[in-house]
């Protein structure tokens, strides 16, 4: 916000979206039991002498419910990749098979499921601290508006009551992106 400006709500609310939309994405590489691509976007490979995303060496494809297929794309990357998946910490073992590797997927035990819900909501509460930052600067922009006698006071109090209003809605969005992805997780 420039000196001098009226503090604008939608800013805010955009900001929430975001750490909203990046909870989503880092729900979706946690393990559920079932095959998805996502599953391994968290995976990072040594190659070319730096480390990238796995899918900037091969292609990751779910050719059926419980196993994942990568595609590697140069033959000298594939022991890297492999490496990769095995040492990312989601209890995979790729099978390799020339350039291709084919991840079977486990059913998961009742203790990794536990572990996986803690990871959740650990996740969640990440998200909510960036939603409660987003609410204090907004706070912070509101009060200095008034003070700088850009807004009233009942406009501050109004600005306020907007702005908490929304920071509630955006952390009851988190809790049940939260309590969706725990279900997904305990089920059998």
């Amino acid at each position: 916000m420039a000196n001098g400006e009226k503090p604008a709500i939608a800013t805010y609310r955009s900001r929430m979206d975001k750490a909203v939309a990046a909870l989503k994405d880092e729900f979706g590489s946690l393990r559920t039991g079932r095959a998805s691509a996502s599953l391994l976007d968290q995976v990072m490979v040594d190659a070319y002498g730096s480390t990238v995303p796995l899918n900037q060496v091969g292609s990751v494809s779910v050719p059926e419910p419980r196993s994942i297929s990568v595609s590697v794309w140069d033959k000298g990357v594939v022991v890297s990749v492999e490496k990769a998946i095995r040492s990312a910490g989601l209890g995979l073992n790729p099978v390799v098979e020339g350039t291709n590797l084919r991840i079977p997927i486990p059913p998961l035990t009742e203790d990794r499921r536990k572990d996986l819900a803690k990871i959740a909501g650990k996740y969640a509460e990440q998200q909510k601290i960036a939603v409660r930052n987003v609410r204090r600067d907004a706070m912070d922009d509101i009060k200095k508006a008034e003070k700088d006698s850009v807004i009233t006071e009942d406009e501050q109090k109004k600005l306020e009551t907007e702005v908490q209003k929304i920071t509630d809605e955006h952390v009851a969005r988190i809790d049940e992106a939260l309590k969706t992805k725990e279900q997904e997780i305990m089920q059998v």
